[in-house]
């Protein structure tokens, strides 16, 4: 037995046996335990999260505290000697516990087998109860099929719904449920776990190393244990010598944090040679891309961290050096070289899925950082402030002073260019002079409407609140929902329109409405004004069933 036991994986052999063994899960644990302790169980139980936090584990502690013999919230289970339920639904063979895969059993079919089941009593337990797994892959028409049964079950059947994509289910389905969402188990829990595991399989694996592990498992500790295990593995294959982090991260192809920083911060000097040897390095010792490119985005987020909210505190993933190293990379850095660097990591992650080879792509990943930096400053001039105001007739000052510098002899090459510039200027200001007249706003609408600009003429309508209008200047307030172009675009609408350039001021005052609210607002108040006339009340008199639905202009 004791044989048997040796061999298991640590996932199985520390499955969670009672309610307590269950880490990250406490509040979902006692919720559930007390419902069971008075009687309040619901109908059916759906228990979603990511993998490997512990949905099937619940499912069968559920079934387990609903038939057990003993006092099952207290921590005791059933022994040898009585019917011994609990352990049958440990192992998977209880006759009034089924557990059912719905990836692999998705049709009706099978769902009509397992109603017809359901009519049956249970044999030796109090309750009957069915454990569906991965629920989401069930067909709309099993969905559809199980409803009557989910909602109305016979009295000694419970159900147990698992599923990592809850998204997926007809919310016809979780509304017939009692959901939980099991949630991702903190890393300093996990390395807890781990490290006592560890201590009594005598791993000799040093907390640096276990600390590591726990933050590869992302919150699962199925995962966490699987790796505990590999490097256990490892550990006795390397004549049992201290498993240290540099032989996790060989293990695991995790890039060394320290070597991690330093690469980030000659990125931030522009130090194109020592980053790419840096990241060279970092391959040749056994790299892997996802790894390398998740552990830039966490770093990025710690930089992001230390700009807007100041020196970080100790972290139990992150050591005293590398926080000194992060304090001192990120003296130089805004968040806006932070947020151009996470957008580009991102884009980096997608594209190592199509390019067949993955250092190459790194490579060209650092190149582009190392460019990329202070990128956005010219744009950040244009919009840091909504009071600013923004003149574009200066292009047409500087090419008035290009006319004036010209001399009538000695023609150069570059001022013949500047000659036909102006010839080209003064044609077209001539070819503009009878232009559209933009006299209101609702003129400024209008016209997008007829150029067929339908792109502006929403963002107008809709996003745009005005201040004040007059011929050649505009003040105006937007939403956050505005396009990026906008200022661009309306300036050159307005130039090729009226061959003039506007002056578009933009202000705090948010206080006015949109063209489209205060159309709105005129259309309800005529309503309400001829609802109210005698010309209508006489109309209600002789058609009762009638109804004002619009009001309009003659003329319209």
């Amino acid at each position: 037995m004791n044989t048997k036991n040796n061999t298991k994986i640590l996932a199985l052999k520390y499955r969670p046996r009672v309610f307590k063994d269950l880490i990250g899960q406490e509040i979902i644990a006692e919720t559930i335990s007390n419902a069971i302790k008075i009687g309040k169980t619901p109908n059916a139980y759906l228990l979603t999260g990511i993998r490997g936090v512990g949905k099937t584990t619940t499912a069968r502690l559920i079934a387990k505290a609903m038939n057990c013999t003993k006092n099952f919230e207290k921590g005791e289970i059933c022994g040898e000697k009585e019917t011994c339920h609990c352990k049958e639904i440990e192992n998977s063979n209880h006759i009034d516990v089924l557990e059912m895969d719905a990836a692999s059993k998705t049709g009706i079919d099978d769902i009509r087998e397992l109603i017809e089941n359901a009519k049956y009593n249970p044999t030796s337990a109090k309750f009957k109860i069915f454990i569906i797994d991965e629920i989401h892959m069930l067909s709309k028409q099993a969905f559809n099929g199980l409803l009557k049964t989910l909602e109305e079950p016979p009295e000694k059947l419970k159900f147990i719904l698992a599923t990592t994509e809850v998204r997926k289910i007809p919310v016809t389905i979780l509304s017939r449920c009692q959901r939980f969402d099991l949630k991702r188990v903190p890393l300093e829990e996990i390395f807890k776990h781990i490290k006592k595991i560890s201590e009594i399989e005598n791993g000799k694996i040093s907390e640096s190393a276990l600390k590591l592990l726990a933050k590869a498992s992302e919150g699962s500790v199925r995962d966490a244990l699987s790796l505990l295990d590999r490097a256990i593995i490892y550990q006795n294959l390397n004549n049992e010598k201290t498993l240290e982090s540099s032989d996790v991260r060989k293990m695991l192809g995790i890039a060394d944090k320290s070597k991690l920083v330093d690469l980030i911060n000659n990125i931030f000097s522009g130090e194109q040679k020592k980053s790419l040897d840096i990241l060279r390095e970092l391959i040749e010792s056994g790299l892997d891309a996802k790894n390398f490119l998740n552990d830039f985005l966490e770093l990025i987020y710690v930089y992001g961290r230390r700009i807007s909210l100041g020196k970080i505190e100790n972290d139990l993933f992150i050591s005293d050096s590398e926080l000194n190293l992060i304090e001192k990379g990120s003296k130089d850095l805004n968040m806006q070289d932070i947020s151009l660097f996470w957008q580009l990591t991102l884009k980096t992650i997608e594209d190592i899925k199509v390019v067949p080879n993955d250092n190459l792509a790194l490579e060209m990943f650092v190149l582009q950082l190392i460019y990329m930096k202070n990128i956005g400053s010219d744009q950040q001039d244009l919009i840091s402030s909504k009071e600013k105001t923004f003149d574009i007739s200066d292009v047409k000052k500087k090419i008035e002073n290009q006319k004036n510098d010209l001399k009538p002899i000695n023609f150069t090459k570059s001022q013949i260019k500047n000659t036909e510039q102006i010839k080209t200027l003064t044609k077209q200001e001539s070819e503009i002079q009878n232009k559209t007249q933009i006299r209101s706003f609702a003129d400024l609408i209008n016209l997008t409407e007829k150029l067929k600009e339908m792109e502006l003429k929403y963002d107008l309508e809709r996003n745009v609140k005005l201040a004040k209008f007059e011929h050649g200047k505009i003040e105006i307030n937007f939403n956050e929902n505005i396009n990026k172009n906008f200022i661009k675009t309306l300036s050159n609408f307005l130039f090729n329109s009226t061959g003039k350039r506007w002056i578009i001021s933009l202000t705090k005052n948010e206080t006015n409405k949109t063209f489209h609210q205060q159309k709105v607002e005129d259309k309800e108040k005529a309503l309400n004004f001829e609802k109210n006339s005698q010309t209508f009340k006489d109309f209600i008199n002789a058609f009762p069933d009638a109804e004002l639905i619009n009001v309009s202009e003659e003329n319209e």
